[in-house]
């Protein structure tokens, strides 16, 4: 449950009405308290400190915390949407390559999503609808990218190419989520010649994929 304490009015008395900018200070101080402390840390009291706001205006812009949450990670979806497009339609002849350009682009995008990477450590600790909806909005947008910059291959005869995806993108996800909790993981230093033996072992995994 969300906690509250009495805030100074004296405190906010001065500060002129700017809806939007006001948001906007509200967005961005829910995204520092999220990097700094995690989900743990983010209730209307810890926010409208963090913001300089009063806690009054987390409800009246966004209806509490969950309503701040959808919007850092709408944004978050078009931070990534962005990201992935970078990478134009593939040119691969082969399933097996496909696989392997889309397990790194994944990979690397995450690690250049710190906040990404603790939306998604929230959604594994906490099952909640408003999780579930972040969840599956960023999966909406996930699945966009691969499908525009999917060559026209046909499918492999044999093979479960869907349990195939999942797995190794799990890999790929618990690695950065690892590597953002304790920089390691099995044994391996994820530093930067870390994540060159990962992605040498997404080399040799995806030979073994069905074309």
């Amino acid at each position: 449950m969300l906690t509250d304490s009495p805030a100074a009015p004296a405190a906010f008395a001065a500060r002129p009405r700017d809806r939007a900018a006001t948001e906007t200070t509200i967005i961005a101080a829910a995204e520092r308290l999220l990097l700094q402390h995690g989900w743990t840390g983010l209730n209307v009291q810890t926010l409208a400190a963090e913001a300089g706001i009063d806690r009054k205006l987390v409800y009246r812009y966004f209806d509490g915390v969950d309503g701040v949450v959808e919007r850092l990670a709408a944004a978050q979806d078009q931070w990534l949407a962005r990201a992935l497009a970078e990478h134009p339609p593939s040119n691969a002849v082969s399933y097996r390559q496909f696989a392997r350009e889309t397990l790194t682009t994944w990979l690397r995008a995450l690690k250049a999503g710190p906040l990404l990477v603790r939306m998604l450590a929230w959604e594994l600790a906490q099952d909640t609808p408003l999780l579930r909806r972040t969840e599956a909005a960023r999966s909406a947008v996930v699945q966009a990218w691969i499908r525009d910059r999917r060559p026209r291959l046909k499918a492999p005869p044999t093979g479960d190419i869907a349990a195939l995806n999942s797995v190794l993108l799990a890999a790929v996800q618990h690695l950065v989520l690892s590597a953002h909790a304790r920089g390691t993981f099995a044994g391996v230093t994820l530093d930067d010649a870390g994540w060159a033996r990962i992605e040498a072992a997404l080399d040799t995994l995806t030979t073994v994929w069905p074309d």
